[in-house]
């Protein structure tokens, strides 16, 4: 993960690296780790997304079904007609 942050912020991190440099008037290279730790750590507490943030349609699809078939493997007993018929559901009221 760290070298991706280099790969794409490398001009970044090089600006932010001199920067501290400067201000601690320290050598870059002396720098460097520091800031490398800083950044790893920073990266390994980032919490993740939640799944809803980043779903395609086809991972929504794909969570779907298998939340369907994690309900089959219950082996429920199935309702009769009689059981969901409106006179069963609303009695005398009808």
């Amino acid at each position: 993960m760290l070298s991706e942050l280099h790969e794409f912020y490398s001009q970044d991190i090089e600006a932010i690296t001199l920067l501290l440099a400067k201000v601690s008037h320290r050598p870059p290279s002396e720098i460097q780790p520091y800031l490398d730790a800083m950044l790893q750590q920073l990266v390994q507490s980032s919490p993740e997304q939640p799944f809803y943030e980043t779903a395609t349609p086809q991972e929504w699809i794909a969570a779907f079904q298998e939340w369907v078939e994690s309900h089959r493997e219950l082996n429920l007993p199935t309702l009769s007609d009689e059981d969901i018929s409106r006179e069963t559901i609303y009695g005398e009221r009808i």
